[in-house]
């Protein structure tokens, strides 16, 4: 068999995608270079490569997305391969076809088995072929809204809509009836064809309280394949992972061996090379329906190195040089149980909408493996996925894996951006989570429990207000120039003050003994101060003596509490803000992005919460809704816009009964 050996590898991804590649690479003693957008000009991985090149600018299509510039890039930094990490353009047959051309090795498939697996409706007419069961649906050519919307009909709501390329949960949509379904295809259609450059689209048929489970496989060159048992990837929100096991508390011995079987056999029957992964939807009654084949490694591949003790990546690289796996299935050996979570830049609150920002401090816990490319200071663009972080528990048993991975949430500081870190650790403690029951369906049918477990209650408000007021600066200056006991007249200061996004008004008194007093709802809370730091605060309440790690980023307090990030702000002296939801007649971009489709027109009549504008931000759309009734006054935007948080993009003039 052909030998293709290389030396140095160029990372045609960013971030801790890039990262995770470089330290396989480096330990093997492979040279590595980066490549970088503007907006990551001073990210991580471009410091920590031996070499980087810019290939652009911000936006994904004009950067990370340009075949011709990645492979310039490795021309320019003399690099003899190309890794394409696991997203972006992991499974462009076009990127390993021009690897080819340019005589570079790409560790991937080769093109023809992308193309063949990576456009879900050709995977499913060739499993299809192979006797793999499939999901139902339509997976035609004809594209046409009036065919598109028949054949729904056919298939029975609800249905899915899903994009025939990549994956990601870009480009899908469920769609309970009839009449949403023209709105939702063409919002299907808009994304799928932004995230990548094809608006090609699939129906399903929903399958009620799936799981997805996903089969790891490896081939080489030789003939050779295997499978790495199932990953269970249930619990989702968008279509898109936040939790991942393996192995799955649904998946007994026997049916690891089927579902493994009929995995190695389509990969055997493709020749295939390198890492890939089998979706399968498993319904309750333990029917298994393949969804899709993702030629490249997963986001959520650490876990299957956790309970195998292999190197993913490693072997990516052995079979690239054209070596035989050197593993038979009977090597493969199963040990405990690792969880994964996704930490990602998002407000679970606002239906997760993604945030931008500077991350002011980053701390992630020792005791975990952690995928990360962040650090104090590091700025978080909006044009790429909003995933930060992926935390990572092995343990000899479920309950153990779950139980480090809870600790090490509690542990997490990420202050300066919104994340998902709570609703993370909700989620782990939730008991169907924990008994093994969660499904596909698991956030929605528990999201309202999910985000009111980390609701605000008065001890809580009082202990925000307290560490704003004793952490500004006149407080320091105070508490230095009178330490100790006084016999000074002591008055209640009042606040008012933004805790996560609400505002609240309280009294503060500092008394004579030295202890503080916060007062909300007529109820008084007492708090002796026992150690103060710069990023620490010990403290005693109803008895309980507790530290909480903090940081004053401006006229902003961060602080962690029991394993919750609160963000807290002096609205004291400040005048009265609008209304930024839109009911003073404004919407307002909630997050910064590109505008890919205006709603209305001036002079259109609107009522409240009708779309007016779509948004795309860190590759999801997000549609924009009137806060009135009324009618349009202006339009601030154009398609293809770029805006800001918080820009004015429509105008409402509101109907005159409301006025």
């Amino acid at each position: 068999m052909r030998r293709t050996p290389f030396f140095k590898i160029l990372i045609a991804n960013r971030g801790e995608i890039a990262l995770r590649i470089m330290r396989t690479a480096r330990r093997l003693g492979y040279g590595v270079v980066a490549v970088y957008s503007d907006a990551d000009r001073d990210a991580l991985h471009v410091r920590e490569a031996d070499a980087a090149v810019r290939i652009g600018e911000a936006l994904p299509a004009r950067s990370y997305l340009n075949i011709d510039a990645i492979i310039a890039a490795a021309k320019l930094s003399r690099a003899d391969a190309i890794h394409p990490g696991y997203g972006f353009l992991a499974e462009n047959a076009a990127l390993a076809q021009a690897c080819r051309d340019a005589n570079l090795v790409f560790i991937g498939p080769s093109p023809e088995a992308i193309k063949a697996m990576g456009n879900k409706a050709g995977a499913k007419a060739i499993m299809r072929k192979a006797g793999v069961p499939c999901v139902p649906g339509y997976q035609g050519a004809d594209q046409n809204d009036a065919v598109m919307a028949e054949e729904a009909g056919r298939i029975g709501f609800p249905v899915m809509i899903k994009a025939a390329a990549g994956g990601g949960g870009r480009g899908m949509r469920l769609v309970s009836d009839a009449a949403a379904f023209p709105d939702a295809l063409r919002s299907a259609r808009s994304e799928a064809q932004a995230a990548f450059g094809d608006g090609t689209v699939i129906l399903e048929r929903a399958i009620a309280n799936p799981r997805h489970i996903e089969i790891q496989v490896f081939g080489d060159r030789h003939g050779n394949a295997i499978h790495l048992g199932e990953r269970d990837c249930s619990v989702q929100r968008r279509h898109q992972k936040l939790i991942e096991e393996a192995p799955s508390p649904a998946v007994t011995a026997a049916l690891r061996e089927k579902m493994g079987a009929v995995a190695v056999a389509a990969v055997k029957s493709l020749s295939y090379e390198g890492a890939g992964t089998l979706e399968f939807l498993l319904d309750p009654n333990g029917d298994f329906y393949f969804m899709e084949m993702n030629t490249r490694l997963q986001v959520e591949h650490p876990v299957t190195e956790a309970i195998t003790g292999l190197d993913l990546v490693e072997l990516q690289l052995r079979v690239a040089r054209g070596e035989p796996l050197g593993l038979r299935q009977e090597d493969i050996e199963f040990s405990g149980h690792a969880i994964e979570v996704r930490l990602c830049s998002e407000d679970p609150t606002h239906d997760f909408v993604p945030q931008s920002g500077v991350m002011a401090q980053w701390r992630m816990p020792p005791d975990l493996r952690v995928e990360h490319a962040l650090q104090p200071g590091s700025e978080i663009p909006p044009f790429y996925d909003s995933m930060i972080a992926k935390l990572v528990s092995h343990g000899t048993t479920r309950d153990e894996a779950r139980a480090k991975l809870i600790c090490g949430l509690e542990q997490t500081v990420a202050f300066g951006v919104p994340t998902n870190q709570a609703f993370l650790m909700f989620c782990l403690r939730h008991p169907a989570f924990a008994r093994g029951e969660a499904t596909t369906g698991f956030i929605g049918a528990h999201r309202d429990g999910l985000l009111a477990a980390g609701g605000d209650t008065a001890s809580d408000v009082t202990l925000a207000a307290l560490l704003l007021h004793i952490s500004s600066p006149h407080a320091r200056q105070a508490r230095q120039a009178r330490r100790g006991r006084t016999l000074a007249a002591t008055f209640a200061i009042p606040m008012r003050a933004e805790i996560d996004r609400v505002t609240y008004e309280l009294d503060i008194l500092h008394e004579r003994e030295g202890d503080y007093v916060a007062t909300f709802g007529g109820i008084s809370h007492q708090f002796e101060i026992h150690e103060m730091g710069r990023d620490m605060v010990r403290f005693r309440h109803d008895g309980v003596m507790e530290n909480v790690t903090l940081l004053r980023d401006g006229d902003r307090l961060h602080f962690l509490h029991r394993g919750l990030t609160h963000t807290v702000r002096d609205l004291t002296l400040a005048a009265p803000e609008t209304a930024a939801a839109g009911g003073d007649g404004k919407v307002r971009a909630t997050m910064n992005g590109r505008v890919v489709a205006v709603l209305v027109k001036k002079g259109d009549h609107v009522e409240a919460d009708q779309p007016v504008m779509t948004l795309e931000a860190m590759k999801m759309e997000h549609v924009h809704l009137a806060g009135i009734a009324g009618t349009i006054a202006a339009v601030d935007v154009a398609d293809g816009e770029q805006v800001i948080t918080g820009k004015v993009v429509i105008e409402i003039e509101a109907d005159e009964t409301r006025a």
